[in-house]
């Protein structure tokens, strides 16, 4: 998810900070006047601008439609959301102080203690393991692509992240 942070800009407005988890970083300023400033940066030097668009205000509803799905949603969102109604499908980066570092899915027994199912596996190198089998290593810098409902998620969080290894 997204980190965002938010700061008052007194007589202008308010300044929006948007770091993504690709790692881009994005200014947005609301001014009081209704325009909005874009501004995509450099993350480790956030005065170098790549690129600027200002909005007016009508343009910013627009954009913002467009971009949270309310003119066009996706097909395959909606054929994967009918299926798995309370089901959610979220992807897990493990860290080194993981407790989940270089243990097997067995060793951690995923699905018996959280509910959730790991689908696939990513490798720190690229590498796809789609439907991993019980004795796939969690390596550190893996990501874990997983189903569950949200409650099986925050135990999923605790299995995997929760303790120090």
């Amino acid at each position: 998810m997204a980190t965002i942070r938010e700061s008052d800009l007194p007589g202008i407005g308010r300044k929006f900070q948007v770091e993504t988890r690709s790692g881009d970083l994005l200014m947005i300023i609301v001014h009081d006047s209704g325009t909005r400033e874009l501004y995509h940066v450099m993350p480790q030097e956030p005065e170098n601008i790549l690129s600027r668009i200002a909005l007016d205000d009508l343009e910013a509803r627009q954009v913002a439609g467009i971009i949270g799905g309310l003119t066009y949603r996706p097909q395959a969102l909606e054929a994967l959301e009918l299926p798995l109604e309370e089901m959610v499908i979220e992807w897990y980066k493990v860290e080194s102080e993981h407790a989940a570092v270089d243990k097997t899915i067995r060793d951690l027994q995923v699905r018996q203690h959280t509910g959730a199912t790991i689908i696939a596996v990513i490798e720190p190198d690229g590498t796809q393991r789609i439907n991993p089998e019980p004795d796939q290593i969690i390596q550190q810098g893996a990501t874990l692509v997983v189903i569950g409902r949200r409650e099986h998620m925050q135990a999923l969080k605790q299995l995997i992240g929760g303790e120090e290894r």
